[in-house]
Formats: structure tokens, C-alpha cells, sequence
């Protein structure tokens, strides 16, 4: 990016252009080639179709960008446009003087974007509320119905498609507004990385936290691990004090394997939650939780039965007594069964381990002593993820030699 004084000076610093045409070539998305437009232009920029309708922002902060999109002081608003057609407008606010021939080639690159990723007339909200909700539920019989339901909400299956499931989580007290503000963050990161993207909140959304599935028509692996990419990246910069998970599932060619597809997502999402701060996970990631996603499918209840008989109890006792048995006993699985590794990786005493263990014991049946007891722990830690079970604190104390005590979380 050249410096201010080399704009003031009307130098004209083509280097700081290639962020933005690699961006561009790469395929990146539109929200990456915004964001390298506002690094090469030391700017805030807002891109909107011409509908109106947002579909990128690089802003310093949700003040900045919502002094961008009411025309704030300082702020410059220029028409993108592909040879005559007007495609959209561009809103900036410059931190320094702009270089006029600078500008001109990246407005061009950015309208070239735009013009890509334009997509079809959109389905209102409640439609594509309607159609995950059906989606999720399997009511849609066969791949006529899906690609009928599909095509009726203005998405186009005959190239395949990607499913995501994205899953945010709010750590600080928000306004009533961050759940509105998730969704549009993710679908303008969405449709600025796939044309004709479609995104909607599911049943799952409200305390502790939202769900949004996203539908990638024609998106090949590639292309659905970018997006996701897009979408914690815009989470993340727009959303503070929130985690974000997202989970990828595999391309299908078949609209009546998209139901697969939505699970694949959902699965990859439930194991992501359990890495806080990881990057987004896809279905082939997974590895042995992949096994137990035909139980989920077929027989959800047994795979509840077998959560309940191993690792449950440790859950409950956990949250009523701020204990931390859970991860103990799966700390004590990563570390080959090693107390003295455990020990190490808890920053706690090898004694205390081995109480938490016992306790381990008393409260599933199953003793991590024997090869038995910590395969079926370890199996129901699995089924406790693939179920999408979180863990809780609760707000008792317990009595005893440490006891396997941990501060609680709030």
C-alpha cells in the first residue's frame, strides 16, 4: 500500500494494487476484494448493489460502517459500472488524499466483482426460513422435490451444491440487534463469495446462541471452504465478543443428497464447537466422528441412550458442582491414558487427576483403567459432540480434597 505522502504527492503506487487484482484472480470473493481495496486506498469502503442491498464492507468498526451506509461526514459515493451498466455503488471515507488514477482501477476491478456475483432475484426471508426448515427436516421427498423447493426459492441445483452450518455465540451482554446483524454479515459474505447464495437462521437459533445454514449452489470444495473462510472472517471483524464455528459439508451433485449434505454440515459444526477458535471445519475433517453420523441420521435416540449410559452423569455432576470431570477424562484419553501427561497439560497435581478419575468411576460405571471403560468414554465424548450437546457450568461448590474442583464459567 503506498503511503499517504506518496498519494499527496500524486504518485501513483500501482504495488498497491496487487493485493486487490491477486484477490480478484484468485477468486477469493467480493468481501476479500474489498477488503484489499480498502488496504490499497487506505479507506472504509461499503458496496451495495443496485437494489441497495449491502454486499461487502471493510470498515474499522460497526460505527464506522454505519456512518458508511447513511452517507456520514467525509464519506464519497461513486456508481460502479461494467462498461454502461451501472452495477452498484461504492462508498468510501479516504484516511488520506486518494489518487485519482488509483481510484478509477480499483472501482473497476471491484465493479468487475460485483458484476460476477450478482445474483437472480432473491426469495424473502420467510421463504427460505420455510425451505432450510424443510430441508432439515427431510420432508422433502426425492430430487425433483428438492430442486422444485429449491428453484422456488431461487436457487439452481443443477450443478451441485454445499452446504455450511455456522454457529455464533455471544460472550458479552449484546443489543437486539447482533442476531439481525449475524445474518446479514453472513449473508453478504455468502453471496460475495458464491452467486446465488441463499442463507437462513434454523430452529436452533436463540439462547445460547444462533444457527445459520447457508446453501452454496454449484460450489465445489474449493469454493464452499472459501466461503466459510469469508464468513468467520466477516463474523469475527463485525461481531465482537462472539466465537463463531462453521462447518462444510461435501459437494453433491444429486439435490436428493443435499439432506446428507446438511447433516455432513451440521456434524462438522457440532465437533468445530468443541475447538474454541479453530478455523472452519469440513466433513472430511471430522475423522472418526464421521462414523457415528449414519447413528444421527438413522437412530438419534440410540445414540442419545449411549450418551446418557457413559459420559451424561459426569455432564450433570459437572454443571452442579463447577467440576471439570469431562475434561479431565478426555485430556486423560489425548494423553494415551498417561496421569503424569494429564497432569501436565491441566496444570494441576497428578494426585488430583487421579481423584477426578475415581470420581470418574463412581459417577459413569466405567473405569479408565480398563481398555473397555475408555473406548465407551470415548465413544460417548464423540456422540456428546455429534449430538450437539453443550456443556454448562452450574453455580454449586463441592466439599472435598479439591475434588476436581475448577474456577466456573460464567
Amino acid at each position: 500500500m503506498g503511503s499517504a505522502a506518496q498519494r499527496a504527492a500524486g504518485q501513483v503506487d500501482l504495488g498497491s494494487l496487487d493485493a486487490v487484482t491477486a484477490a480478484v484472480e484468485s477468486g477469493a470473493g467480493l468481501p476479500e476484494v474489498v477488503r484489499a481495496a480498502a488496504r490499497a486506498l487506505d479507506a472504509s469502503i461499503a458496496v451495495s448493489d443496485r437494489g441497495g442491498s449491502v454486499l461487502a464492507v471493510a470498515a474499522r468498526s460497526s460505527a464506522d460502517e454505519a456512518s458508511l451506509l447513511a452517507d456520514g461526514e467525509g464519506v464519497e459515493v461513486l456508481e460502479l459500472r461494467v462498461g454502461d451498466q451501472p452495477v452498484g455503488i461504492l462508498r468510501l471515507r479516504p484516511r488520506a488524499p486518494l489518487d485519482a488514477v488509483v481510484l478509477r482501477l480499483v472501482c473497476t476491478l471491484v465493479a468487475s466483482e460485483v458484476e460476477r456475483v450478482r445474483a437472480p432475484a432473491r426469495a424473502s426471508a420467510e421463504a427460505a426460513e420455510a425451505f432450510f426448515a424443510d430441508l432439515l427436516s427431510g420432508s422433502l421427498a426425492g430430487a425433483d422435490g428438492v430442486a422444485a423447493a429449491a428453484e422456488g426459492v431461487g436457487v439452481d441445483l443443477a450443478e451441485g451444491a454445499s452446504v455450511l452450518v455456522v454457529r455464533v455465540h455471544a460472550h458479552v451482554a449484546g443489543d437486539d440487534g447482533s442476531r439481525a446483524r449475524a445474518l446479514s454479515l453472513v449473508d453478504r459474505a455468502a453471496r460475495g463469495s458464491v452467486t446465488g447464495a441463499l442463507c437462513a437462521p434454523t430452529a436452533r437459533s436463540g439462547p445460547p446462541g444462533d444457527e445459520i445454514v447457508v446453501l452454496l449452489p454449484a460450489a465445489a470444495e474449493t469454493a464452499a471452504a472459501r466461503a466459510a473462510d469469508s464468513i468467520q472472517a466477516e463474523l469475527l471483524g463485525g461481531l465482537a465478543g462472539h466465537s463463531v464455528a462453521v462447518g462444510i459439508s461435501r459437494p453433491c451433485t444429486d439435490p436428493a443428497e443435499l439432506a446428507r449434505a446438511a447433516a455432513e454440515a451440521t456434524l462438522a459444526v457440532n465437533v468445530a464447537e468443541g475447538e474454541p477458535d479453530r478455523p472452519p471445519l469440513a466433513f472430511e475433517q471430522t475423522g472418526a466422528y464421521r462414523l457415528l453420523l449414519p447413528a444421527m441420521a438413522d437412530d438419534p435416540e440410540e445414540l442419545q441412550r449411549f450418551y446418557e449410559e457413559t459420559v451424561q452423569p459426569l455432564v450433570a455432576y459437572d454443571e452442579q458442582y463447577e467440576t471439570d470431570l469431562l475434561t479431565t477424562v478426555q485430556t486423560f484419553l489425548e494423553a494415551d491414558g498417561n496421569v503424569a501427561g494429564t497432569a501436565q497439560r491441566l496444570f494441576t497435581h497428578r494426585h488430583t487427576v487421579r481423584y477426578r478419575l475415581e470420581r470418574v468411576k463412581e459417577l459413569s460405571g466405567l473405569d479408565v483403567g480398563s481398555s473397555d471403560g475408555r473406548e465407551k468414554l470415548s465413544l460417548g465424548l464423540k456422540a456428546m459432540r455429534v449430538l450437539g450437546i453443550a456443556r454448562r457450568g452450574g453455580p454449586a461448590t463441592e466439599a472435598g480434597t479439591g475434588a476436581g474442583r475448577v474456577p466456573g464459567r460464567g
